[in-house]
């Protein structure tokens, strides 16, 4: 489990095809810390270490994966945002977050406040998935706080933090993004629908 609140930046190095499997290899920071099957959130996708060395670590995404995040459009020298699961006696600073992407978003446009940014973000609300006004939303693996939530759209608030310390500095009007919707609405819409 995670908490959407992202702790470091990992640079792809390189990537292999394997059958239908590709596997991201990555340097961090992190990577001194890591050992073979754990988990860990890249760009909110919760992929396993599968090789380890000081400097950098493997993962593995299988074609589900692939086909349900964007990692098809991850290429080398791409910055991504890393979280590790949360310890047993660690603090909620953001949300309850599993790191099973729900679909992709679009970035539609991103508004320099002068100190702030507005990024406003675009999905395909057929899937079932919503946002309510001032609830949790996970973009690219960060916890953030929705406003002018819509169906298919919503838009987040980026302080300076965020923004320096997260790949949203690198986003782009058009970019895809992974979008994690809060889980207790999740469950909450599958209670009213029920399994149709």
């Amino acid at each position: 489990m995670f908490t959407g609140i992202i702790e470091t930046f990992g640079t792809i190095t390189n990537i292999t095809q394997e059958g239908s499997n590709f596997h991201f290899d990555l340097e961090s920071s992190l990577a001194n810390e890591l050992k073979i099957d754990q988990s860990l959130a890249h760009d909110g996708v919760c992929l396993t270490v599968v090789l380890a060395t000081p400097d950098s670590y493997r993962v593995t995404a299988i074609d589900e994966t692939i086909q349900k995040t964007n990692l098809s459009g991850w290429r080398i020298g791409k910055k991504v945002n890393l979280e590790r699961c949360m310890p047993a006696n660690g603090r909620f600073d953001g949300h309850i977050v599993q790191g099973h992407v729900d679909q992709v978003g679009t970035v539609k446009k991103i508004t320099d406040q002068g100190g702030s940014w507005i990024f406003d973000f675009e999905f395909d609300h057929t899937l079932g998935n919503v946002t309510v006004e001032k609830g949790s939303i996970t973009v690219n693996g960060t916890s953030l706080t929705c406003f002018n939530s819509g169906p298919g759209r919503f838009s987040v608030a980026i302080i300076p933090y965020t923004f320096e310390h997260t790949n949203f500095h690198q986003l782009q009007v058009g970019d895809k993004v992974n979008l994690e919707f809060d889980i207790i609405g999740k469950y909450i819409a599958r209670m009213i629908k029920g399994y149709s």
